[in-house]
């Protein structure tokens, strides 16, 4: 057999969209399943848009994503005299013919024309969508030259196709009705024509196609925004795949070894934006430990706060498998390292804005001083002696809120015992003190 080659071939435009990297991941997915190669080739032909810059930001993508390709960039531009020797090959052959045509800026010129077949059926066995058929007489003659001389996209993406060898093709499915028209490129080229797999639309809650209107929609919004390059790319799979089974988070091996184009979905995928946020999650929480103390100290002291004073290992367990998105940190800790810390106005308002809220943070800031040794453990039992079996919420919560100013975080007592006593004692006062001031 021979091997397996497909592309992922970009028109670069300084943004990539969530629904071509898709495209990209599958098609490395296929390559490396199959033990093929996969090639990049940048579709530059708009000189306005496909900027140095625009390349760069692509490339910094598909390394971010660890999607490595298997031979030289291929840029479409330096192929034109090739595109252009064979629209000759096509005119020469009665397959292709110039005629003059008024642009919409009414001026005239002449261009070249791809001649399509009038009988018989063009057909194809679409690797994810299966059969697919059109009546030839149903394709319009259409444009491969401008009339300012330059290759259109037909003609240029065909034959880059057949100098690259590629031998499947795996992109979108608003490119069918092209496919229909390269096929006979293709064929009035005598090239084999490479089998053709059309991925679904990514679509958003109402079904419609997933934009920028429905929030990040471009690979580097989601960097940015602290989204792990491993979390994206299982989430990106998973919108039109599965593996067979009830796995959701897979190591790239096992992307590699599972992967079957044949199985990915007919139907469009919804974009699940919730989901995403958990899959990040538990790739946080599957960081070598080591990896996310880094991030957390590196995060911290670049918030201008110096990452000591509380036991870091023992943090980096809390803060671990709560941690959705690593840029949440120092937001969500800042409070061990700083006494200065803010207090969220709902949180206030919910937990310490009722009658004798100011008392009992005294009492307990009385009670956790002269507690002996002051550990999660004896921390959590004194609370709970105070309950008396009714449930810890009214004093666990106002604690949470005064001593971190939130009302989410580290399990409480662990939270306590990181701070350590003095400062859960002086920050217990403190807040009974702005109470009563009325500075909360």
């Amino acid at each position: 057999m021979a091997e397996t080659r497909v592309r992922f071939a970009p028109s670069p435009t300084g943004k990539v969209h969530i629904g071509n990297i898709r495209a990209a991941i599958y098609n490395w997915l296929f390559a490396r399943h199959t033990g093929g190669k996969f090639l990049l080739r940048v579709e530059d032909t708009d000189l306005e848009r496909s900027t140095p810059e625009a390349i760069q930001v692509l490339f910094d993508c598909m390394k971010w994503l660890g999607l490595d390709y298997d031979e030289d960039v291929f840029y479409q531009t330096k192929n034109v005299k090739r595109h252009m020797e064979v629209v000759e090959q096509l005119l020469a052959s009665g397959h292709a013919y110039k005629c003059e045509k008024t642009s919409r800026d009414g001026k005239t010129g002449t261009v070249v024309m791809f001649k399509m077949p009038k009988e018989g059926v063009i057909e194809f066995d679409d690797i994810v969508k299966g059969h697919m058929a059109k009546k030839a007489e149903d394709v319009q003659d259409f444009a491969i030259v401008r009339s300012d001389g330059s290759p259109i996209f037909h003609i240029a993406n065909v034959v880059d196709d057949i100098d690259q060898r590629v031998t499947h093709i795996i992109r979108g499915d608003d490119h069918v009705e092209n496919t229909f028209k390269h096929i006979c490129i293709f064929r009035a080229l005598g090239a084999p024509v490479p089998q053709y797999g059309h991925l679904s639309m990514i679509v958003n809650a109402q079904g419609k196609p997933y934009s920028k209107r429905d929030g990040a929609a471009f690979v580097g919004e989601f960097a940015e925004q602290g989204y792990l390059p491993e979390a994206l790319f299982n989430y990106l799979l998973l919108l039109g795949w599965n593996p067979g089974d009830d796995r959701e988070v897979l190591t790239r091996e096992e992307m590699v070894k599972l992967f079957d184009l044949t199985q990915v979905h007919v139907t469009a995928a919804k974009f699940d934006l919730k989901k995403l946020q958990w899959m990040n999650g538990e790739y946080i929480k599957r960081l070598p430990r080591e990896t996310f103390k880094s991030e957390l100290v590196k995060r911290v002291e670049e918030s201008g706060l110096k990452a000591e004073g509380v036991d870091l290992d023992f943090l980096a367990d809390q803060l671990q498998v709560r941690t959705k998105f690593l840029s949440d940190m120092p937001g969500n800790c800042a409070y061990f390292f700083t006494d200065d810390y803010a207090f969220d106005p709902k949180a206030v308002e919910k937990r310490l804005k009722k009658d004798g809220v100011p008392e009992l943070l005294e009492d307990l800031a009385n009670r956790f001083e002269k507690l002996d040794p002051f550990t999660v453990e004896s921390g959590e039992a004194m609370v709970k002696e105070l309950s008396q079996g009714q449930g810890m919420g009214p004093w666990v919560h106002p604690i949470r809120v005064a001593v971190s100013g939130r009302m989410e975080g580290p399990g409480l007592f662990e939270m306590l015992f990181l701070l350590g006593k003095g400062k859960t004692v002086a920050r217990l006062r403190g807040a009974a003190a702005k109470l009563r001031a009325g500075e909360l």
